[in-house]
């Protein structure tokens, strides 16, 4: 039996799945639909979306601007990390959900709500991100997840329906077949001819980078500097956290930086394709492990790439708001309490080079690390060193012969 439902908050894109959830919410459950936009740098045109939710017949939108928070709380909170899922991911869809999430059950705590829905379909990952975040947040919430309950199968059932109820689906129509998420931080592109792992993408899918091949024939240089592991300026200049990213995305995508071409194994257990696009991101991540090179000791340097694929996989299967990735976040901020400086890159045609590196707190020596002579290091002092590492292999050869 249907539970009965008073009042929901719907996670609205304006697009065809979301407008048709909306109409489905007030035709299937009866209860009245608060509509919910998170600007996160998507680049949607907001007012149009808050229209299209009046238009449906919704009295209350919330449209908040939430990009600043979305950098500086979530996505530089991840970059202290180094975070690539699946050594390659850098988790561009994931680390946006929890924050929506957050923002939805505010809103329905603020309007007296006693759901919260979603739009994400019953295969992927975003159903577990959204909702995981949901019950943590708010243990007593109800979740409606339209895919799971409707009978509708396919975009021609979704496009049917809208027809039908005369809802607009100019957002999205039939010109893009492709499955798109875009923020701040990356676009993944997904579905289609991309389903075959085999054909590739074709260029025309990408909307933020050109290709390398296209990409200038002339070096572009960037600065970038750190402060206790977040970057707040470029080339001298300080920016907000989002104006910051923003910036290494254009300029990441003039020089066809951050393509990657990925299948990925879902949290569900399906393995999935995608093609993304993370300019400033795939920027921010070498920069933030150059400016580490030399302020972090190696103990603390080796212990983070230790804990790096666990706090990713928190992510990425939707365990923001757990107890041990607030452990692990813990142990990453105490590790950049020194990671201050500058670092210099070269951009060319997709790649990105470390060029120099310095700082206030490197712990990068001179006098130890010369080629020439020096007063500070006796390298007798090795073989001793090389003897008791070498002890346990010399005794399991002579035990074993």
């Amino acid at each position: 039996m249907k539970e009965k439902i008073k009042k929901v908050v719907l996670a609205f894109s304006g697009g065809l799945d979301t407008s048709v959830i909306l109409k489905w919410l007030q035709t299937n459950y009866k209860c009245e639909v608060i509509a919910f936009t998170a600007d996160i740098g998507q680049k949607d045109d907001l007012s149009d979306i808050k229209n299209k939710a009046k238009k449906l017949g919704i009295r209350r939108v919330f449209v908040e601007d939430l990009k600043e928070t979305f950098v500086k709380n979530y996505v530089f909170q991840m970059l202290k990390s180094n975070s690539l899922y699946e050594g390659m991911y850098l988790l561009g869809t994931a680390i946006a959900r929890p924050l929506i999430a957050k923002k939805q059950i505010e809103i329905a705590k603020k309007v007296g709500a006693d759901a919260v829905c979603h739009g994400s379909t019953g295969k992927g990952n975003d159903q577990c991100r959204f909702e995981i975040s949901y019950y943590a947040l708010n243990p007593h919430i109800k979740v409606i997840s339209p895919w799971r309950e409707w009978s509708f199968k396919s975009r021609t059932d979704l496009l049917r329906f809208a027809k039908k109820h005369n809802i607009g689906v100019t957002k999205t129509g039939n010109k893009n077949p492709y499955s798109i998420d875009s923020n701040l931080l990356h676009t993944s592109t997904e579905g289609e001819a991309l389903e075959n792992p085999w054909v590739e993408a074709k260029n025309n899918i990408f909307s933020r980078t050109v290709s390398p091949e296209k990409a200038p024939n002339k070096v572009t240089y960037i600065e970038i500097e750190f402060k206790k592991g977040e970057p707040i300026a470029i080339n001298g200049k300080k920016f907000s956290p989002a104006k910051l990213l923003n910036r290494l995305n254009i300029v990441g995508g003039k020089n066809g930086i951050g393509r990657i071409d990925l299948v990925e194994n879902r949290f569900v257990g399906i393995k999935s394709r995608g093609v993304y696009e993370t300019p400033g991101g795939s920027i921010l991540l070498v920069a933030h492990r150059a400016i580490e090179s030399i302020t972090l000791d190696k103990g603390s340097s080796h212990l983070k790439d230790d804990i790096m694929p666990r706090y990713a996989e928190l992510i990425y299967n939707g365990f923001w708001f757990s107890p041990e990735r607030e452990m692990l976040q813990a142990l990453i901020e105490k590790s950049q309490e020194n990671v201050s400086g500058k670092v210099r890159l070269k951009l060319y045609k997709g790649n990105i080079s470390v060029v120099g590196r310095k700082s206030t707190r490197s712990l990068y020596s001179l006098a130890h690390a010369t080629f020439h002579n020096d007063d500070v290091y006796n390298q007798k002092d090795a073989e001793g060193f090389i003897k008791l590492q070498a002890l346990r292999l010399k005794i399991l050869k002579s035990k074993r012969k």
